[in-house]
C-alpha cells in the first residue's frame, strides 16, 4: 500500500507578478500593475494542484528561512500536501519575476535561491518518501544531478513523470526513466534541436523524435490545440477545453500534476491527458498559479 499517490520533487518559488500592456524590448522600460506575490515554483505548483484535486501528495523541495518560505509552506499545507520533505534554510527562497500581458500569456525570469541547493544527498535522505509513492514527478528548476539521483532512487514499481522545464540536454538514464516525458512546443524543439539538427514542424514528428531518445512515453502540450500523447500503443490527439484565458501562469504545472495523479490511479495515457486538459483549462481562467488551481469537484462539474 502506497502512502502517497504522488511525490513531487522540485522547485518552490515566490511568484512576483505584474500585468503589462506589452513586454518591454531591449533597453525599454514599461509600467506594470501593482505587484502581487503568490506561492509558485514548478514543484510546489504541481504539489498544490494535485493536493487540491484530492491526490495524497508529498513535496520534496527546499525553501529559505524567510517570509517567502513560510508563504510556500502555508500554501502546501492548506492544499493538504505533506511537507515533511520540505527542507528549510541554506539560501533565500527562490523568486520568479512574472509579467502577464492582456492575452494572459506570461514571461518568467527565475532566481533559483534555495532551489539550487536541493542536492542528490537530500534525495538519498528522503528514501522513505520514494518508497511510499506511486508516482514521482520532477522538473528542471532544481540541479540536473539531483534529477538524476531521483531516477536512481525510484523503486521498481514507481512511475516517473518529467517536465524538462527550463529545457536542457538530458542524460540517457533520465530519458529512459520518463513515463511520460511532458513537453510544450518550446521544450520539444530545444531537446530535439540541441545538437543543431533541423526540427520538423508537426507535433507528431516531435513525439517520434522524442521517443527515439529513450522515454517510454511522451506528452506534447499544444496550448489551445490540446495535447498529443505517444507511447507503445501509438499516438492520439487530446482536444483542448475552450475557456476565456485570464492568466496562463502555472497551467502547465496543473496539467502535469493531474496527468501524473491519474496515471498512478491506473488510467491510460490518453484518458489521463483528457482529465489533465480540463484541469489546465480551469487554471487559466483565474489569475495566479496555485491560487488558480481547481478542486476535484470543480473539474467534475466542467
Amino acid at each position: 500500500m502506497h502512502d502517497y499517490d504522488l511525490l513531487v520533487v522540485g522547485s518552490a518559488n515566490a511568484d512576483l507578478v505584474t500585468a503589462v500592456e506589452r513586454r518591454p524590448g531591449a533597453g525599454e522600460t514599461v509600467l506594470g500593475s501593482d505587484l502581487a506575490v503568490h506561492p509558485g515554483g514548478k514543484g510546489a505548483n504541481q504539489a498544490v494542484a494535485a493536493g487540491r484535486l484530492g491526490a495524497r501528495t508529498a513535496l520534496l523541495a527546499r525553501v529559505g528561512d524567510d517570509a517567502y518560505g513560510r508563504l510556500l509552506l502555508d500554501s502546501q499545507r492548506s492544499a493538504g500536501v505533506d511537507t515533511v520533505g520540505v527542507l528549510v534554510g541554506g539560501a533565500p527562497t527562490g523568486v520568479a519575476l512574472i509579467t502577464v500581458d492582456p492575452s494572459g500569456d506570461n514571461s518568467i525570469v527565475v532566481a533559483p535561491g534555495a532551489n539550487s541547493r536541493l542536492t542528490p544527498a537530500d534525495v538519498t535522505a528522503a528514501a522513505s518518501l520514494f518508497q511510499a509513492a506511486r508516482v514521482v514527478s520532477v522538473q528542471l528548476e532544481i540541479p540536473l544531478d539531483t534529477v538524476a539521483e531521483v531516477v536512481r532512487a525510484l523503486p521498481a514499481d514507481t512511475r516517473l513523470v518529467l517536465n524538462p522545464s527550463p529545457p536542457a540536454p538530458l542524460p540517457a538514464e533520465v530519458l529512459a526513466a520518463c513515463d511520460p516525458l511532458v513537453v510544450n512546443e518550446h521544450e520539444a524543439r530545444v531537446i530535439l534541436g540541441g545538437a543543431g539538427a533541423d526540427v520538423p514542424e508537426a507535433p507528431e514528428d516531435w513525439a517520434r523524435g522524442l521517443l527515439a531518445l529513450g522515454p517510454r512515453s511522451v506528452v506534447v502540450t499544444l496550448g489551445g490545440e490540446g495535447a498529443l500523447v505517444a507511447g507503445p500503443e501509438g499516438m492520439a490527439r487530446v482536444p483542448s477545453v475552450k475557456v476565456d484565458a485570464v492568466d496562463t501562469t502555472g497551467a502547465g504545472d496543473a496539467f502535469t500534476a493531474a496527468l501524473a495523479w491519474r496515471l498512478g490511479a491506473g488510467e491510460d495515457l490518453e484518458s489521463a491527458a483528457r482529465y489533465a486538459a480540463k484541469v489546465g483549462a480551469l487554471a487559466v481562467t483565474r489569475a495566479g498559479a496555485q491560487v488558480s488551481y481547481p478542486t476535484g469537484a470543480e473539474v467534475a462539474a466542467l
